[in-house]
């Protein structure tokens, strides 16, 4: 792919996905701030962004086709970029990194975050690169670090998320649904162990509300052992509904995600979490234990998962704009005082009870 990006310290922030469900939230929240340039393989879909109809929108907005599918080049002059789609041939991190351009990405799993270091290290970058993909845009590894420096350290960290089915969910958001049938490897005890995805069930307390979850390959899992050092990293997944969770459990044990893994049964696969509603509220909670004893944080985000996602995205874009950032590859809990970075989520309405 002969893509032709050119780095423009005045130009727009380009947001690859700009007008999905978590690239609309993203634009809306980045708008007031910088001009914007938002690309997807239909940018019709987009025209309701364009400028002048944002509230307290600043900047402009423009839309541009940017079909990653299709070998047409794309080419912009651009101050930085942020990836809100699945770059599975990595054609948004190679086009931007091997520009000089910031680039921060909040849609990869595990397998795809190894992938994109190893290729943006091998383009030996000159500018930033935030792989951000953590659960919700980064934001759980962020609040992860913040607990473990209160803490005295990251001896083992538990992330449990409690999905509302009511939310708002793009098709890129439950992709992970694919990877269900894929054992994944984790630290525990600072040892690699290999895990199989919807095991190592428990109950827990998230926001008064008792869920069940279960093991789920997630990033933050890969990067806050190499960024901070955690010894032991476990993500648990459940839903809102418990007849949802239990069927979810059901249709490991009989297989699905082994046996029908392929495009045939990709249908039934997603509509068991994929059912998209009107809107829910965001739950997490991290319990971390270190030398200082246990650390505890519930976020909620009653704008839903998108809107967190979003919010882990702009955090993303103010750290490789920011003047002296860090140039080369890096993760969100790799930058200095990750407590500082709660207010500003706390500020766009996410509650953040830390005990």
């Amino acid at each position: 792919m002969n893509d032709f990006l050119e780095l423009d310290t005045t130009g727009p922030v380009l947001i690859v996905g700009g007008y999905g469900t978590v690239g609309t939230a993203l634009t809306r929240l980045a708008a007031p701030d910088w001009p914007l340039l938002l690309t997807g393989r239909n940018p019709d879909r987009g025209s309701h962004l364009i400028s002048g109809k944002i509230p307290g929108q600043q900047q402009n907005v423009s839309v541009q086709k940017w079909d990653l599918n299709q070998a047409e080049p794309f080419a912009a002059k651009v101050r930085a970029v942020i990836s809100a789609v699945n770059d599975p041939d990595d054609r948004v991190l190679r086009a931007a990194v091997g520009a000089g351009i910031p680039y921060v990405d909040v849609t990869r799993w595990t397998s795809r975050v190894t992938r994109a270091v190893t290729q943006a290290t091998l383009l030996r970058p000159t500018a930033p690169v935030l792989l951000s993909s953590g659960w919700m845009g980064g934001v759980t590894n962020i609040v992860a670090a913040a607990l473990a420096e209160d803490a005295g350290g990251g001896d083992t960290i538990d992330v449990a998320i409690r999905y509302d089915i009511n939310d708002q969910a793009g098709v890129d958001s439950v992709d992970f649904m694919d990877r269900l049938g894929l054992d994944f490897e984790v630290r525990k005890g600072g040892q690699a162990v290999v895990v199989r995805p919807l095991t190592d069930t428990r109950w827990v307390d998230i926001a008064g509300r008792r869920t069940k979850v279960a093991r789920l390959d997630t990033p933050e899992q890969f990067t806050l052992p190499l960024a901070i050092g955690a010894g032991s990293v476990a993500t648990r997944i459940g839903f809102s509904s418990n007849a949802s969770t239990t069927a979810l459990l059901a249709a490991r044990a009989v297989g699905l995600f082994r046996w029908g893994s392929g495009e045939r049964w990709a249908p039934l696969r997603r509509s068991l979490l994929y059912s998209p509603g009107s809107g829910g509220t965001a739950h997490i909670r991290i319990d971390v234990k270190g030398p200082a004893g246990t650390r505890t944080a519930v976020i909620s985000d009653p704008q839903g998962q998108a809107h967190l996602t979003a919010l882990g995205g702009l955090l993303g874009l103010r750290t490789v704009l920011a003047e002296g950032a860090r140039v080369g590859v890096s993760f969100p809990e790799s930058a200095p005082d990750p407590a500082s970075r709660l207010a500003e989520l706390e500020s766009h309405g996410v509650t953040i009870l830390r005990s």
